[in-house]
């Protein structure tokens, strides 16, 4: 062999292992996982009950189980007991390319005998408790050095101050309320209460900033005797953690695919695409002009505002596609009946850099799982 064709050979095979190595690279499923509160910020304190502990010891739990997983990266905004900023979790998120947020809590309330978890998505909400729990947690960034300048022209008195600002929820708002009710989903199946159906939206500083579908977990009151209790101890973390954890790779399956395993020791199996108690994500909608059969399609972004269909607007990606619905304009990429052939579209949308994008499906013009599409 001649040296040409031997620099041909090798040439040939970096090639290949950089294109693996590229494809394994962006099949890692990467999930930012946020501790509420941390040192001098205690968070809700209620008779020993410490919420920035709680919320530690839950977040490392959670961890312990998606590191076990395949495909799946673990970031963390902390893992001891220090403070960090709420613009640089979100910032930690980003900087990873995360594909979720999800930022652990716990609730209080003066009144003892309030229980129940919460699963908020980031949102323009005008419901006062919404807005007053987004107050509460928002009130942190007063413990930040500089934080006028940091926030300028954000109120944490008055979170409605947000609406003024530059948001981007719109973008993820789909797949983080499907993320939100698969963990009030599990939470049910644990027996937890769910607060007025679980799924709320609030503007949270903590989700503002971060770039992906994410969500705030409010895990149980602390000033609840009894919940607080159970939050407090090792078996109630657990529980608490392998629910969260559980919904979070049951989102991976659905819009990321494979390649990750049921966790062992589940409690009977629960479909969480079935709709939960006052289940907030849209119903199945006809689309107009669709083909019969079974098909997949990329969502790329979904968004207030309304782009031309034009590949320069969407990164150079051709045959891209819009669907108008609950006053959100959804982007959609390519069409096939071919499951394969979708997640090389996915695959080519994420090297596009749509991190977020994901597949939906449809039988007959109605959106369906991917789980039945598939079947």
């Amino acid at each position: 062999m001649n040296i040409l064709n031997k620099t041909r050979l090798i040439f040939s095979f970096l090639l290949m292992i950089t294109t693996f190595c590229s494809y394994s690279q962006s099949n890692v499923f990467k999930v930012t996982l946020d501790a509420g509160h941390g040192d001098h910020d205690f968070g809700a304190v209620y008779s020993g009950r410490i919420e920035k502990n709680i919320a530690l010891a839950i977040v490392l739990k959670i961890g312990k189980i998606l590191e076990a997983s395949p495909n799946v990266d673990v970031i963390y905004t902390r893992k001891t007991d220090v403070f960090i900023d709420l613009v640089e979790r979100a910032n930690i998120a980003n900087r990873a390319n995360s594909n979720i947020f999800v930022s652990i809590h716990c609730n209080a309330n003066k009144n003892t005998a309030a229980d129940g978890t919460e699963t908020y998505v980031m949102g323009l909400s005008k419901v006062a408790s919404n807005l007053e729990a987004a107050k509460k947690e928002n009130s942190v960034i007063t413990l930040e050095k500089d934080y006028k300048r940091k926030y300028e022209g954000y109120d944490p008195n008055s979170p409605e101050s947000m609406i003024g600002m530059t948001l981007m929820q719109e973008e993820y708002m789909d797949n983080s309320i499907s993320l939100a009710d698969k963990i009030e989903a599990n939470f049910d199946r644990l027996g937890k209460k769910l607060r007025q159906g679980g799924v709320k939206q609030a503007p949270f500083m903590v989700l503002h900033k971060a770039y992906m579908p994410r969500v705030l977990v409010e895990t149980g009151f602390v000033s609840n005797p009894t919940e607080g209790n159970i939050l407090n101890s090792e078996e109630g973390q657990n529980d608490i953690a392998k629910a969260i954890a559980e919904a979070i790779i049951s989102y991976k399956r659905e819009y990321f695919g494979s390649g990750v395993p049921e966790i062992s020791d589940q409690r009977p199996a629960r479909d969480t695409s079935t709709p939960a108690k006052q289940k907030v994500v849209e119903a199945p909608v006809a689309v107009k002009n669709a083909p019969k059969g079974t098909f997949f399609k990329v969502q790329l972004i979904a968004s207030i505002k309304k782009t031309p269909l034009e590949p320069k607007n969407f990164k150079g990606l051709k045959n891209v596609t819009v669907l108008f619905e609950n006053n959100i304009y959804k982007y959609f990429y390519q069409e096939t009946s071919s499951y394969d052939m979708a997640q090389k579209y996915l695959q080519e949308a994420k090297g596009k850099g749509y991190g977020a994008a994901f597949l939906i499906a449809y039988k007959d013009g109605e959106k369906i799982s991917i789980q039945d599409a598939i079947k």
